[in-house]
């Protein structure tokens, strides 16, 4: 199995995806369109998409973004799993019709997070209920039609969805590692956010529990992966 990866900038990688992906023989291909001269990709050779972060804005008229989108909706009309994450849950989320517009405030460190009634029997969040989590974002979207409400914190209703059976938008930042955190606190890109801040972040705070989440969710995703996989060419191994 291979997933394609999108990435925005340099510093927001896959982070603690990489592993759940890794221990199940998934592979990763890197599609950085925001780069000049990047080669062009075929989305329908791969089992699932990957949309990560980035500081730009979904409304930014950047054409790297204006394919990314296009290539969302082949992709849903393929029924091609999905999973974005941040940035890439406010793509899914435009692509499918919904606004993104600017968050009633800023959403940067650690922040609770309740998971909705209907994130009871979700393939990625069953059994969950309330965690802390890392977010990083100034935007947010509204629900797409159609969409699922899966989780929602107190600075931001929209944190995460699905929208059919195999299209997952999250907010905030499941995959990030203490090493990733610190990194991204140093970024001339995020420098603004980061002077807005009233007190440090501690990389570290909840560090073993995210660790923990992640690998569950993202392992569930996965595994979603996999079955989604087997059902269109029963007769290979995932």
């Amino acid at each position: 199995m291979r997933v394609l990866t999108f990435r925005h900038v340099p510093f927001e990688g896959l982070g603690l995806i990489e592993p759940a992906l890794r221990v199940r023989h998934i592979e990763v291909d890197y599609a950085d369109l925001y780069q000049a001269g990047a080669p062009p990709r075929d989305i329908g050779a791969y089992d699932a998409l990957i949309f990560l972060g980035g500081p730009m804005s979904v409304n930014d008229d950047l054409p790297f973004l204006h394919r990314e989108m296009e290539f969302i909706r082949q992709a849903i009309a393929r029924r091609q799993p999905i999973l974005g994450i941040c940035l890439g849950a406010q793509l899914i989320a435009r692509a499918l019709g919904a606004t993104v517009r600017r968050n009633s405030a800023k959403e940067i460190g650690w922040y609770g997070l309740d998971f909705t009634e209907a994130a009871g029997g979700d393939r990625l969040f069953d059994g969950l209920s309330m965690e802390t989590v890392f977010h990083w974002h100034g935007e947010t979207f509204d629900l797409p039609s159609g969409a699922e409400l899966l989780a929602s914190s107190g600075l931001c209703r929209n944190q995460a969805f699905r929208a059919g059976e195999r299209v997952y938008g999250l907010q905030f930042h499941l995959e990030v590692t203490p090493r990733m955190i610190a990194d991204w606190c140093v970024q001339d890109e995020n420098g603004g956010d980061v002077r807005e801040l009233e007190s440090v972040i501690d990389p570290f705070f909840n560090a073993p529990r995210m660790a923990a989440l992640s690998a569950r969710v993202f392992g569930n995703w996965c595994e979603m992966l996999q079955i989604h996989s087997s059902l269109l060419r029963p007769n290979l191994p995932y």
